[in-house]
């Protein structure tokens, strides 16, 4: 005989537990959910100390940019520091001659701080998210670990040292110009990636400081604008049309660069230049079948040349064309891009190739900036 009271008794338990482990469940997701906003949200989460972990906290209406401003939360936490060390490694002083004022810049080296939180942010992870269903905004934690991100940059600064002591040690017994000149660039460079990655150990330890090294960036730079101001000298030597403009743009351009340059030539034979910048410019009006405007090209060629063996190290080729309404609007037009692209591009050229930076964009094969033939210029 089945005894149906003890069966539904039994099923009512049943389906009162299963209920009851339903709500268990549910209560123990209810932050998934929207119903139970994590501590970490606002700031607060015992999971991960502010001793052994730097946390930040981002909010946004899709997951994926919740977390990119999680990780822009940590980031900042470095920023005021990177700020300030970049702004430390930028200065320029003003050098008058005869009434004109020329801006010389220092050997410093812009924007190369900027790596050293991209790397302490290899060490940041997305530990959680969450999304609150009231406001239909996600959550998302990240986290680093300190002592984790202390060990990488650590790893990164010794490597510096290395190679930092090893240029400093080339560039002080070589009797190479050039190899002195590029070896302590080099040193100064790594210099500075090394401060900016010390100043993210200061943020990283609680204690705030960081690694002392041997050397100082501004004394590394100071000691190579000395040695190029007196025994690494360039010449200048400009023909063709515009003569003056050009060469002048040319010269301050790589005064900017923090090159020294003998702009007369007593000064020349007096410095005893070890480069010559020698270079053609030329300007004439094309006709390319425009009604309306008229166009002038420009062109130029320039060689970097060894004063003692008067090899040719290296060449440079720019040119371009502008129009307007007239042959004299147009030209006075051609003549301030010319400037302009002589002053930097050419000039940064020339620059890339005695500092041998990664930039380098000098070749040694024959240019194609100004026809061989003189008497046509190419629309």
């Amino acid at each position: 005989m089945i005894d149906l009271r003890g069966s539904i008794l039994g099923q009512g338990m049943a389906i009162c537990l299963c209920l009851c482990s339903v709500a268990f469940v549910t209560s123990g997701c209810t932050w998934v959910l929207g119903k139970g906003k994590p501590t970490w949200v606002d700031g607060r989460t015992l999971e991960y100390p502010s001793a052994q972990y730097l946390t930040g906290v981002g909010r946004a209406d899709n997951r994926r940019s919740a977390e990119d401003q999680a990780y822009a939360a940590v980031a900042r936490i470095f920023k005021t520091e990177v700020a300030a060390q970049a702004r430390d490694q930028e200065s320029y002083e003003v050098v008058e001659n005869d009434d004109v004022a020329n801006t010389k810049r220092r050997l410093t080296i812009d924007s190369v701080t900027h790596v050293s939180t991209e790397k302490v942010l290899e060490n940041v992870s997305i530990v959680d998210n969450w999304y609150d269903s009231d406001h239909k905004l996600h959550f998302a934690l990240a986290v680093m670990n300190r002592s984790q991100a202390e060990v990488s940059l650590m790893d990164k600064v010794l490597a510096l040292d290395q190679a930092i002591t090893a240029d400093i040690t080339e560039a002080r017994q070589t009797t190479d110009k050039l190899v002195k000149v590029r070896a302590l660039r080099k040193a100064g460079r790594n210099m500075i990636l090394r401060e900016a990655y010390n100043t993210d150990l200061r943020v990283i330890r609680l204690s705030g400081q960081g690694t002392p090294s041997a050397y100082r960036a501004n004394e590394l730079f100071s000691e190579l604008e000395q040695f190029l101001a007196t025994n690494l000298v360039l010449a200048v030597q400009v023909s063709g049309d515009q003569v003056e403009l050009a060469q002048r743009a040319l010269v301050e351009g790589l005064l900017r660069e923090g090159l020294h340059v003998a702009t007369e030539a007593g000064e020349a034979d007096a410095d005893s230049p070890e480069l010559l910048v020698r270079g053609t410019v030329r300007l004439v009006p094309i006709d390319v079948g425009d009604p309306q405007f008229t166009y002038v090209r420009w062109c130029s060629d320039f060689k970097v040349l060894d004063v003692v063996t008067q090899q040719v190290v290296g060449t440079i080729a720019r040119g371009g064309r502008e129009g307007h309404l007239t042959e004299r609007e147009a030209t006075a037009k051609t003549l301030r891009v010319m400037q302009q692209v002589v002053s930097s591009d050419v000039a940064k050229a020339i620059a890339a190739y005695i500092f041998d930076d990664d930039a380098l964009s000098v070749q040694t094969e024959t240019p194609g900036g100004c026809p061989r033939d003189e008497s046509v210029v190419s629309p």
